[in-house]
């Protein structure tokens, strides 16, 4: 069985998109239970409507919600300890589950989350991962949201825990890693991301190949399997993705609508057209994982529905089945193991001359 902990009050619809999605996860993973954190009053009666739901789950009533506006600061203040969100992190902590998962606020969940979890040995801040629907089939890519002007340390510690996450969700044995840039050229970009990129040419590590620098239009294709950024370019780039991704969609409808011979054409490409709007819904990427913790925590899009909160928890799923923080400390203590012969190696030679 795979143990999900639920922030149940958490995202814009709050405890209905939750049980409606804890709903239809259970349809596709019967090995799941629910550890459900909210207010009583708000999620029991809602929850009456779901008997699958309510037979795999267990609910703890929290006095606190985190509010959607709530600086990190005042969240932690107000709801250490007994908010739904806290209560959910604190459930994998003590080990009563293998997941934590909440559509609430970002900057909330990221702080508590540090607190909570604590951050793995040798990682200084966390990084939000996404999953990428691509040409080619998926890509990770982080950091989305959690860590703004990473150094080239923290960029390569992104670089080991989105590999891992790709060997875990994607099935990829050795997969390929590059740092997004401004162009593929080594003089290019920032000097944290030469840097970086610079270290893990050097690194020559098993478990991932690294390619060099990647350009925005190779997200999309799928050039490489794990895309590694700092919080700002990449959160611009995921909201970018999904405003094209309703702009696309929004030019389609209109020109199939506009006059008989579109309306006629529409009917006659339906299946491709379904099949175009399920790679463009986002619902279907949703959960990002927050990956340097002592534990598994997955955001969902605060304004998903049900279908999208389904697929957050599938997210999850797959990662506790896959032994995603194994994968984790297994790639990291390589590299710094690899870290440490270099400069074992560098010393002695400068000492012999």
């Amino acid at each position: 069985m795979v143990r999900i902990a639920i922030d149940a009050m958490g995202g814009d619809n709050g405890p209905s998109t939750v049980l409606a999605g804890s709903d239809i996860a259970l349809v596709r993973r019967p090995d799941l239970l629910f550890h459900l954190f909210g207010e009583a009053a708000v999620v029991l009666p809602l929850l009456e409507a779901y008997p699958k739901v309510k037979a795999a789950s267990t609910f703890t009533h929290c006095e606190i919600t985190v509010q959607m506006d709530d600086k990190p600061s005042q969240a932690l203040r107000k709801g250490r300890w007994k908010s739904s969100m806290w209560r959910a992190l604190e459930a994998v902590k003590k080990g009563d589950a293998d997941v934590a998962l909440s559509a609430g606020n970002t900057g909330a969940l990221m702080a508590m989350s540090k607190f909570c979890l604590r951050t793995m040995a040798g990682i200084e801040r966390p990084a939000l991962a996404a999953l990428w629907p691509t040409i080619r089939g998926e890509s990770v890519v982080l950091d989305v949201g959690a860590t703004i002007n990473a150094d080239a340390q923290q960029l390569i510690d992104f670089a080991m825990m989105g590999g891992a996450m790709a060997r875990a969700l994607l099935d990829v044995e050795r997969p390929t890693v590059g740092l997004l840039n401004i162009g593929v050229e080594e003089m290019k970009g920032l000097e944290e991301i030469r840097v970086a990129g610079q270290l893990l040419k050097e690194a020559n590590l098993q478990q991932l190949e690294y390619v060099g620098f990647v350009e925005g239009d190779d997200i999309g294709r799928g050039t490489v399997d794990v895309v590694v950024t700092e919080a700002f370019a990449g959160n611009i780039a995921l909201k970018t993705a999904e405003g094209t991704a309703r702009q696309i969609g929004s030019y389609l409808r209109d020109a199939m609508s506009r006059t008989l011979l579109g309306r006629l054409g529409y009917l006659l490409a339906r299946g491709a057209f379904r099949e175009l709007r399920h790679k463009l819904d986002p619902r279907a990427s949703n959960g990002g994982v927050l990956l340097g913790l002592n534990g598994i925590v997955i955001k969902s899009h605060g304004g998903t529905d049900g279908v999208g909160f389904a697929n957050a928890i599938e997210v999850g799923y797959s990662m506790a089945k896959n032994g995603l923080l194994a994968k984790i400390e297994q790639d990291l203590g390589d590299y710094h193991r690899a870290s440490f012969a270099r400069d074992v190696t560098v010393t002695a030679d400068e000492g012999v001359s």
